[in-house]
């Protein structure tokens, strides 16, 4: 339960986490799909005693997050969990719900460390908001009381604290870029914007070229890499930290390439679990990386956009674009239900001479704000590719490298920090709490 990057408030009858001081000085901004990271390949088997906190176990169960996870549902409470066990091995995890009073479920609780196997750990669900009985859970070795109400964030994100370390680097976030449509500058969003990203934020960025045989990445970057990501994605299993090393093209201080071959002598399969498995050894490296997607519908790029913490689609404003983009929503609304929606960038925009579909019509359709319009600017954007070179390291100033900074902020939930110590009324309450730490 207890995390050292967090502090906990224990007053005399709630019980409460907040946001780490350093996230919050650093113009972190928690988000839903933040607060819980994806769980490695355990067993899970939940005792529930009312219908609707069964199914809200369910649906979390069909969550990206909990993927490698296998999950059972088991109805009767505390009581059915202490029978079972009589006769069962315990799992990596039970998770129990109970609306016994206090003597009760201790004294239950203590029936059911009678058989459980050393390891197992123990999550239970209560009805009553009592620090009294949160404390005799720890005592025993529960590792998490939540109270009902309970979300299915709020029980994914109680596992997640359990199994991922909080003392090691944790999971990198993976963000994917595709296009609504080919064409629509998609690849040029999401290199500017990994670039913005890491220097804006002095962390280590990866960008993933999955476009293998017509990927721009090199070329933007104005780079020759040797080797790539296709030399991973061929055999996944063979990909470690090492070799991740070896097929990594520094860019920058903070950016690194993964680039595509851009080959057309062969043929390109690659498989869902491929590439799953090399996307998980670079984010287990890396805080952040950005994958280029092609405008392609195959298995693995669906699995990517499920997977990925956050998706960025980018659309220019026309009839086609409108249509695929609303398509990509839907799936990605219906199938990402504990996730945020997809972010959305207006590419393009205001091109002369172009009849256009207003942006506000276009949002009003697909039913999502855009993040950021670009306005066409051939000149800038034109005279950056020629250059390979990145919008901010030609124009800082320019419209443009300002909107993909703003998209980084935006997609790693952060705020510009210069500007949020100028303005923030909370600035004098952090500096006060630092002092007591």
């Amino acid at each position: 339960m207890s995390e050292p990057a967090k502090y906990i408030s224990h007053d005399d009858d709630h019980i409460g986490v907040g946001a780490s001081l350093a996230e919050l000085e650093d113009g972190f901004v928690p988000q839903a799909s933040d607060r819980a990271r994806p769980i490695p390949r355990i067993s899970i088997q939940v005792f529930c005693e009312n219908g609707p906190t069964a199914d809200i176990v369910r649906i979390a169960a069909e969550d990206r997050r909990l993927a490698k996870a296998h999950v059972n549902v088991h109805m009767g409470g505390i009581e059915a969990a202490v029978i079972h066990y009589q006769q069962n091995p315990t799992p990596n995890l039970i998770v129990i719900e109970s609306s016994l009073p206090r003597d009760h479920i201790l004294a239950e609780l203590d029936r059911l460390a009678e058989n459980c196997d050393p390891g197992t750990k123990v999550i239970v669900i209560g009805h009553v908001n009592d620090i009294t009985l949160y404390r005799e859970l720890l005592k025993r070795g529960v590792s998490e009381y939540l109270v009902e109400p309970v979300t299915p964030l709020d029980l994914m994100e109680a596992v997640s604290n359990i199994y991922n370390n909080p003392q090691t680097e944790p999971v990198g976030h993976v963000y994917a870029f595709i296009g609504a449509k080919g064409g629509v500058g998609s690849s040029t969003v999401c290199h500017n914007t990994a670039f913005a990203l890491s220097e804006a934020l002095k962390a280590d960025v990866v960008i993933a070229d999955m476009d293998l045989a017509f990927g721009t990445t090199a070329l933007d970057f104005n780079q020759d890499p040797m080797q790539g990501i296709a030399d991973a994605l061929m055999s996944p299993e063979r990909l470690d930290e090492v070799l991740l090393d070896r097929l990594l093209t520094k860019c920058s201080d903070h950016l690194s390439i993964f680039a595509a071959p851009v080959l057309l002598d062969r043929e390109y399969d690659i498989s869902v679990d491929g590439c799953d498995q090399v996307i998980d050894v670079v984010r287990q490296n890396v805080p952040y990386v950005a994958v280029d997607l092609p405008h392609a519908w195959t298995g693995w790029v669906k699995s990517v956009l499920l997977q990925a913490d956050e998706v960025v689609i980018t659309a220019v404003p026309d009839l086609a674009n409108l249509r695929n983009a609303k398509g990509i929503i839907d799936l990605l609304s219906q199938s990402r239900r504990n996730d945020a929606k997809p972010r959305l960038v207006m590419n393009m925009t205001n091109m002369p001479k172009r009849p256009e579909i207003s942006v506000k019509e276009f949002e009003a359709a697909v039913g999502l704000k855009a993040i950021s319009v670009i306005d066409f600017d051939s000149e800038t954007f034109g005279q950056a590719a020629n250059n390979g070179q990145m919008i901010e390291e030609l124009s800082a100033k320019s419209k443009a490298a300002v909107a993909f900074r703003d998209i980084a902020l935006a997609i790693s939930n952060r705020r510009d920090v210069q500007a949020s110590k100028k303005t923030s009324g909370f600035a004098p309450l952090l500096e006060k709490l630092k002092l007591k730490l």
